[in-house]
């Protein structure tokens, strides 16, 4: 006798969709602080599977060099809008590192790898796989 065997349908494959402005900040802010990373807060919404971004917030005391960024997240307004993480890759690679991993934030981590144009950028999920970006 099979108590729960009512079968769930699988999620909604998760999509991203980055409001141009957005992307434009993502951008301009990875080449300013180049070569040292960049870090930002994501503002937006996520209904079914597709987080639509449309916003960006410079973390309180954020921190960075050529291959760490980082803050407190303690200091951290709390907001239901955010969304996610960005950071840049100077390195030229945009794939999470185990480290991007074990510090992630949100529903989503967007990285932009150098020489930070628009097919440079990547979302990720929580363990690691992509996120389809439209």
């Amino acid at each position: 006798m099979k108590i729960f065997s009512k079968k769930r349908p699988p999620p909604p494959e998760r999509t991203i969709s980055i409001n141009d402005d957005v992307r434009d900040g993502i951008l301009s802010y990875s080449k300013m602080r180049h070569p040292n990373e960049a870090i930002l807060v994501l503002r937006g919404k996520s209904k079914d599977g597709a987080i639509t971004v449309d916003g960006l917030v410079v973390p309180p005391f954020s921190h960075s060099g050529p291959t760490f960024a980082g803050f407190p997240h303690s200091f951290l307004p709390h907001d239901k809008s955010y969304i996610g993480m960005f950071h840049s890759h100077p390195s030229g690679s945009a794939k999470p590192s185990v480290t991007d991993l074990h510090n992630f934030f949100g529903l989503v981590s967007v990285i932009v790898a150098f020489p930070y144009e628009n097919d440079d950028i990547c979302a990720w999920d929580s363990s690691g796989d992509p996120i389809r970006i439209t």
